[in-house]
């Protein structure tokens, strides 16, 4: 049994956010204002490196999937970021990635170092929230869940789906292979996978074969031109149609 405490909520646009905590890791719940009647999918969202389970980025993703879906969105803060404190060892690989921003020299071998520690860390921290959320009445059991996560929350993200069977559907992209292939083997659910053609820091082919490792049957690979943190912002729309198809009845997916 995991502790699940919310600890403050407010309502806006069309959402209802309450902020929680699992076992002391602070956490997100975005629900619809009004939901209907009965449970409703759960989608769990990763954030990027840098930033926090309130980012811009995570609270408009949950817009499009609460208002648009009627879903439930969640997200935990990572390691060593947003509310959480930050250990000796993130303090090091931080200011070792800003000595080789500075320097020019590639960030790769950096980030796929430490995101592989964080997500040693997350996974089960992960694992823990999705067994207290579906203990929620409006959540439950036995509905459908999925991810989705980019960047760091790849890093996340790749090795939870694969431990974790209760994930229907799930988002990933912009990430190196490096440690992740192996655990991408292992994941058949339907995948979703955003990928930046002039990404200055992850190469065409790093991006393809981490796309290429993906056991799933269902896989679709969404190439756009642009640099890393170019992404096309309809592509988030795409991520949403997507988790709609597979973890809602047909009469709710949006157009």
């Amino acid at each position: 049994m995991h502790s699940l405490q919310f600890t403050a909520q407010s309502s806006s646009n069309g959402m209802t956010e309450r902020d929680f905590t699992v076992d002391g890791v602070p956490g997100v719940l975005w629900s619809p204002a009004s939901p209907a009647a009965g449970s409703a999918p759960l989608v769990l969202m990763g954030h990027g490196g840098g930033n926090h389970k309130k980012h811009p980025a995570m609270s408009g993703r949950a817009q499009l999937l609460v208002n648009g879906c009627g879903f439930h969105v969640a997200v935990l803060d990572a390691p060593g970021h947003g509310d959480r404190p930050r250990t000796a060892h993130d303090e090091a690989e931080i200011a070792e990635l800003f000595r080789a921003r500075a320097a020019g020299e590639p960030e790769g071998p950096i980030v796929v170092r430490y995101n592989d520690h964080l997500a040693q860390r997350a996974v089960p921290e992960y694992r823990a929230a999705l067994d207290a959320l579906q203990e929620l009445p409006e959540i439950g059991p036995d509905g459908p869940v999925g991810y989705w996560g980019l960047n760091m929350g790849t890093a996340i993200g790749v090795p939870f789906v694969a431990a974790e069977p209760r994930i229907t559907a799930a988002v990933f992209g912009q990430h190196w292979p490096d440690v992740l292939a192996e655990k991408a083997k292992q994941i058949t659910v339907p995948v979703e996978f955003d990928l930046q053609w002039d990404d200055e820091h992850i190469s065409r082919e790093e991006g393809l074969a981490l796309f290429d490792a993906f056991a799933s049957k269902e896989k679709s690979l969404h190439v756009n031109s642009g640099k890393h943190k170019e992404l096309p912002r309809f592509e988030a729309h795409s991520a949403v149609r997507f988790l709609a198809r597979h973890l809602a009845t047909p009469a709710t997916v949006p157009a």
